[in-house]
């Protein structure tokens, strides 16, 4: 069987010399280039969509690639199509690279410029490496090989607006429509899920903040499994832990999840940190929860703007949720939109605080009445999102957002 071999090549002319070598290489089969991140993600994605079978054995990542810096990306792939071998083409041979290399989860490293016989020898063990990693996948039953999960974001327009709520109850709908979810929380400092879901948990997020090899066992460590059936992953009891968990950690984690997950929903609280901007970039879709008074809209209108300047997301991409509407409000939806250029879900919030004030301080949010218009609208917000199985609703996927070539520090540079 020939071996599927997908170059990522960000330069045309290394596009060509790569490209030559493998159409020489015996029973090799090169496929298509892609020559981006982004269309690497979206490739593979759409390939194990299909069938695990239908993936490359071989990705080979040129060190130019982009926007996503190459280990990066490495550590993308490995991570969320694990029967992919992926071999790193650079011009940096030192003991460090090639250590970090495989830290990412590279399988192999080749030196420029480029030599027949290393890359002849190095695709044939990777394929070999690959073949065999399958042939164990097939037997898996708790491995989730599809096209990786789809990541959505809650985050407060300002402190109070219900963001944790909306995260709860959208992670609730998901996984009682028969869907793995997982729940983190990445409001670092000040994450309420475990209070709203009355948990006692020892291990937390920040527990993974340091882990450089993301196994499926280290991040079930970590995740508490709730008694509704959802994966927990909770921010640090003493908030000061929050800043062990870098923008880099923060995508690692997510990554971890999405690769295990059907769906992931993230509570990003209200304050912007480089983890979370790094997890907001990286969602498939952002939502940005705001009520409709002057404050928390010029909050959402802030926010938006800080997004985009700092490249994180743009208004475009962002949808706001609108918590406790009554028509009665002057400031309705369409105003709402207006002010911030974002989009807006179709489904409203009522203000009905008296029907979740019992449940808020049990701390049983997961035990609200099911005939309540509360958890009525925001499983139906759910649906809107495409989180629940069988709707027909568009999820709003932007096919992948791992844009992460900026550091946090250079997004705060951009946006002074």
């Amino acid at each position: 069987m020939p071996t599927r071999i997908l170059p990522a090549v960000g330069d045309a002319d290394a596009v060509r010399s790569l490209t030559t070598l493998l159409s020489q290489l015996p029973d090799a089969e090169p496929v298509v280039p892609v020559t981006d991140s982004t269309q690497l993600i979206d490739t593979l994605a759409r390939l194990a969509s299909e069938s695990i079978d239908e993936l490359p054995e071989v990705v080979v990542v040129h060190e130019r690639i982009g926007p996503v810096p190459a280990l990066e990306l490495i550590r993308e792939v490995a991570l969320r199509f694990p029967a992919v071998g992926v071999i790193l083409v650079t011009s940096d041979v030192s003991p460090g690279l090639f250590q970090a290399a495989m830290d990412y989860g590279a399988r192999g490293l080749i030196s420029l410029p480029l030599g027949y016989e290393e890359l002849a020898t190095r695709v044939h063990a990777v394929a070999q490496w690959s073949v065999g990693v399958r042939r164990h996948l097939g037997a898996a039953t708790d491995v989730f090989t599809g096209a990786g999960g789809t990541v959505v974001t809650v985050s407060g327009a300002k402190g109070g607006v219900g963001a944790t709520m909306t995260a709860i109850q959208l992670a609730l709908a998901a996984q009682a429509s028969g869907r793995t979810t997982a729940l983190l929380d990445m409001d670092l400092q000040t994450g309420d899920v475990a209070s709203y879901l009355d948990v006692q948990f020892r291990r937390s997020v920040a527990d993974l903040a340091t882990i450089t090899d993301m196994s499926p066992r280290v991040l079930a460590d970590a995740v508490f499994p709730h008694d509704t059936g959802l994966a927990l992953l909770l921010a640090p009891g003493e908030g000061e832990r929050g800043e062990e968990v870098t923008e880099r950690a923060a995508r690692q984690i997510v990554s971890a999840l999405r690769s295990r997950y059907e769906i992931v929903v993230v509570d990003c609280g209200a304050q912007l940190s480089g983890a979370g901007a790094a997890v907001v970039e990286m969602a498939d879709t952002a939502l940005l929860v705001t009520t409709p008074d002057v404050v928390a809209v010029r909050g959402a209108k802030r926010a938006v703007r800080m997004w985009d300047r700092l490249q994180v997301r743009k208004a475009e991409e962002t949808t706001v949720v609108v918590n406790r509407h009554s028509r009665g409000t002057e400031i309705q939806p369409a105003l709402i939109q207006k002010i911030t250029g974002t989009g807006v879900a179709a489904t409203v919030i009522p203000a009905n605080f008296k029907e979740l004030q019992g449940a808020v301080d049990a701390g049983r949010v997961h035990e609200l009445d099911a005939k309540g218009t509360v958890k009525q609208a925001l499983w139906t917000l759910a649906g809107e999102l495409g989180l629940v199985k069988g709707s027909e609703a568009n999820s709003h996927r932007n096919g992948g957002r791992e844009r992460g070539a900026l550091t946090f520090r250079r997004r705060r540079e951009l946006g002074r």
